[in-house]
């Protein structure tokens, strides 16, 4: 393959997860082992230091339709609502703004647009989460974003945003020029995306799965605007997922960069998070969490400690999967989002289960959500008092 980013052929891999379904191919209990099982591996580029996926799912196999809804946490919304708010302040020199939101999902985001009295598009390609949208009054296209969408739309905006999806893209580059030409030539395109360098930090390493191509710090993102004409003028750090970059790029020389977004910059230098070794490091502590969680809940089991999933996350499967977990290890997953009612894991086939219909709690929960820590130990208090474990895999925490 070539690097998806500069096309470079000085690629290295750096970690192999082994092969592993669909992460959000969450199936009916009939259907279980039936699901394909593709190669997951992280490679490295030489050349612009972009690590990546070495193999694609086709994008109509895994956005055509799916069971993610980002409105299920409050968590989110409340990141989204300072992201809308962020954005307001950035763009002050116009008090109605158009705002076109990039894989859209449930509207949650433009929802935080519209309450600032912009007018709003989403463009979500999952029929499901489209239609919800659009039930809850924020207008969006079914459709996959790319140069062919984006002139079917026929307008420029203020704001362009993509949250969670910029590292999705099997068409990054005509995706890209979509966004460039879409953009007004003072307009602010937003690409909230996991950083890679936290995702290092915090060993987390489930981020990795196949909706997700790439991994990108500022460094790589930066080479890859501007092949396309944008230059990033903007960024901040918010805590959403373990850490998440909230990076502003606007046409390239129309807006000067930030003080802070220098400060950044300096910082991935100065942690070699952009190093080859770096990524070879990782790749040996990751293989020493599996060790560590699998002896964890094997001891679990000789005391015949009932375990149970909390949340079942896309980003749990990667876990599940690559450590082998399965019902013999973790009874069920425990879930919110109730398009999920009634399915089993990809994979590990670990049933699903909804939390307000749980007769009795676990002795201890494995959370895969652990991106939403606060927000469920505040849920849970009582469980915490009464003597329920919480065992965060990413964090080695418990509580």
């Amino acid at each position: 393959m070539i690097c998806r980013v500069c096309d470079s052929n000085d690629l290295e891999a750096v970690l192999d997860l082994g092969e592993q379904p669909w992460c959000n191919h969450f199936l009916k209990p009939e259907e279980a082992g039936t699901e394909p099982h593709y190669p997951l591996r992280l490679v490295y580029c030489h050349n612009c230091s972009t690590t990546q996926l070495d193999f694609t799912v086709k994008k109509e196999v895994m956005f055509g339709d799916h069971t993610y809804l980002s409105g299920v946490t409050k968590s989110l919304s409340e990141h989204f609502r300072q992201v809308a708010m962020e954005v307001d302040i950035a763009m002050n020199e116009r008090t109605r703004k158009s705002v076109l939101d990039i894989g859209s999902n449930d509207g949650t985001q433009l929802k935080h647009f519209q309450a600032l009295g912009n007018d709003v598009l989403g463009v979500e390609s999952s029929k499901t989460t489209a239609a919800l949208a659009n039930t809850a009054g924020v207008p969006t296209i079914n459709a996959f974003f790319n140069r062919e969408t984006a002139r079917s739309i026929g307008r420029k905006f203020d704001v362009i945003n993509a949250a969670g999806v910029f590292f999705h893209l099997e068409e990054l580059h005509c995706v890209t020029d979509a966004i460039r030409e879409c953009l007004k030539p003072d307009g602010i395109f937003v690409v909230q995306f996991l950083y890679m360098k936290k995702i290092i930090e915090n060993l987390a390493f489930d981020q990795i799965y196949h909706e997700h191509l790439l991994y990108y710090n500022l460094h790589n993102l930066s080479i890859l605007l501007a092949r396309h004409g944008l230059q990033l003028h903007d960024c901040f750090l918010a805590p959403i997922h373990g850490g998440s970059m909230i990076a502003f790029a606007s046409h390239a020389g129309a807006r000067k960069p930030s003080a802070r977004l220098t400060e950044y910059f300096a910082a991935e230098g100065a942690s070699k998070c952009n190093d080859i070794a770096t990524y070879r490091r990782f790749a040996e502590c990751v293989r020493e969490v599996k060790q560590r969680d699998v002896a964890f809940l094997d001891d679990c089991r000789s005391r015949e400690q009932r375990v149970f999933g909390m949340g079942a996350p896309v980003k749990g499967n990667t876990l599940l999967n690559y450590f082998g977990i399965g019902r013999d290890r973790i009874s069920c997953l425990v879930e919110k989002n109730r398009l999920r009612k009634g399915l089993v894991s990809p994979g590990m086939h670990i049933p699903v289960v909804m939390e307000d219909e749980l007769e009795t709690p676990p002795d201890v929960y494995y959370v895969l959500a652990w991106n939403f820590k606060h927000e469920i130990l505040a849920n849970n208090k009582h469980l915490i008092d009464r003597g329920v474990q919480f065992y965060f895999p990413v964090h080695a925490e418990a509580a």
